[in-house]
């Protein structure tokens, strides 16, 4: 299920990854950011930490490594990281995910 036309056209974010690998779409507000993400490639996100982190799997799969803990997470399943935890995983295309950000400007808008 690929999200609405109406969120795919949200602003994109200047993400360190390629536009053939993830596209990305978001909304941002002064109290956080919310994107929303489909990986159309296989990806690995390396080890990385900064502010809070909520996200939910809508479709696909990810394998996320949060502190010294590891888990897969498929449709439904939702993970939450603390600020400052270490976290980085794999993550399967096809994936669909949905990631709040408790900071605001953790990705810059493009222009």
């Amino acid at each position: 299920m690929q999200f609405p036309e109406f969120i795919a056209s949200f602003p994109k974010l200047d993400v360190p990854f390629p536009e053939d690998v993830v596209q990305t779409a978001v909304i941002r507000s002064d109290a956080g950011l919310v994107a929303f993400l489909t990986f159309l490639k296989d990806m690995e996100l390396p080890l990385h930490s900064h502010g809070a982190q909520w996200g939910t799997v809508v479709e696909g799969e990810i394998e996320l490594t949060i502190g010294d803990q590891t888990n897969t997470y498929r449709p439904g399943d939702s993970y939450s990281i603390p600020s400052g935890v270490e976290h980085g995983g794999v993550i399967k295309a096809g994936s669909r995910v949905i990631d709040v950000f408790e900071e605001p400007d953790r990705y810059p808008i493009k222009d």
